[in-house]
């Protein structure tokens, strides 16, 4: 009788996850669907405004210092806009026609530093893994179970904690990832992929130097380091934040769920108008993961569209501070956790 229950409820379980399924497919289908207009006027108001600023910054050099840095700072951000349009392309989202977006995706990839194709096969492996206890290690951040922690080695502790500090993690690892890491191919990329990191190297070699004989050697690295510096530790810190605050979603293998790791696995960070134009409404991450086929420019009109993603808790600027803090994810009870939580948890069991 057992048996025959155990059946009825994995039928039900699954009935009910193709009906919720099929909803949410109808749910954003209408969404998916790209604009010409929106895209190109994305296109304008981000790439063009990017390369615009770095035309007046060539010119601000013999004026002042102190008007260049500025727009430095502010071309970061523009970078980080240019970054979801890529993004977008990488998913073949942004525009209707694959050409279009495969060109702007290369070039977008290319002032980003980064190869179409070798970062798009990372990607993808990523949205089909997130939240993913089993199949962690590719295209996310490094995180560890609780039970990981402690039965790991010494040094792969320190490296651990030295991989969440927030100057390495936002400020380091950036400029290796952008500067070292997108340099070479990984060593499962194969194809287009592989070829993809060389042909941008090449490219990527061509423009800087047409850039450095424009600016002056040193006038265009103090330049183009600070628009990485800010580009990078923004871009990384919207990544952390989209998966690593304390009610995530992780699971293991047999109960992992798409759906649930969407919903539940992925921030809808309620950012400032200003700051939501700059990050390319990528706050909306839930509704982007749930379809990847959704351009950026069409998350927020899915996401308040439907009753759907109505219970989805939205996490401020103020409260996603707390995400620094969490280090681990503790199974016993689905919450990401601090070191100090950690030891206090320790240091209970070691009373009881």
């Amino acid at each position: 009788m057992s048996e025959i229950s155990g059946t009825l409820t994995d039928q039900r379980t699954r009935s009910q996850n193709r009906d919720r399924i099929i909803h949410w497919k109808k749910v954003v289908e209408e969404h998916e669907q790209p604009h010409f207009w929106r895209a190109t006027w994305q296109i304008v108001n981000s790439l063009g405004a990017y390369v615009a600023i770095w035309i007046v910054m060539y010119l601000g050099l013999s004026v002042s210092w102190w008007m260049t840095i500025p727009l430095a700072i502010l071309a970061g951000g523009l970078l980080v806009r240019v970054f979801i349009i890529f993004h977008d392309c990488c998913h073949g989202s942004f525009f209707q026609s694959a050409r279009a977006n495969r060109f702007w995706g290369r070039l977008t990839g290319l002032l980003t530093f980064t190869p179409f194709y070798h970062w798009k096969w990372q990607h993808d492996v990523h949205h089909g893994t997130s939240g993913h206890l089993d199949k962690r290690g590719t295209g996310d951040i490094w995180t560890l179970t609780v039970e990981e922690y402690l039965a790991a080695s010494r040094w792969t502790r320190f490296a651990y904690r030295v991989s969440r500090n927030p100057v390495v993690l936002f400020g380091l690892a950036p400029m290796l990832m952008f500067l070292v890491y997108n340099r070479f191919p990984h060593p499962a990329a194969k194809g287009k992929a592989r070829r993809s990191v060389w042909l941008t190297n090449l490219a990527l070699a061509a423009m800087l130097w047409g850039m450095i004989l424009a600016f002056g050697w040193l006038p265009w690295l103090i330049l183009q380091m600070t628009v990485l510096t800010v580009a990078g530790a923004a871009g990384v810190w919207l990544f952390y934040v989209q998966h690593q605050f304390e009610d995530a979603y992780w699971e293991r293998d047999d109960k992992w769920d798409y759906t649930e790791a969407a919903l539940k696995g992925s921030s809808f960070y309620q950012l400032p108008r200003v700051l939501q134009w700059f990050s390319g409404n990528i706050g909306f991450h839930h509704v982007h993961h749930l379809s990847h086929r959704i351009p950026n420019y069409n998350l927020e009109r899915c996401h308040y569209s439907n009753p759907l993603f109505s219970n989805v808790k939205p996490l401020t600027l103020i409260e996603s501070l707390r995400c620094l803090h969490f280090r681990l994810w503790d199974e016993a009870t689905s919450k990401l956790i601090t070191f100090r939580q950690l030891r206090v948890k320790l240091s209970d069991a070691a009373e009881g």
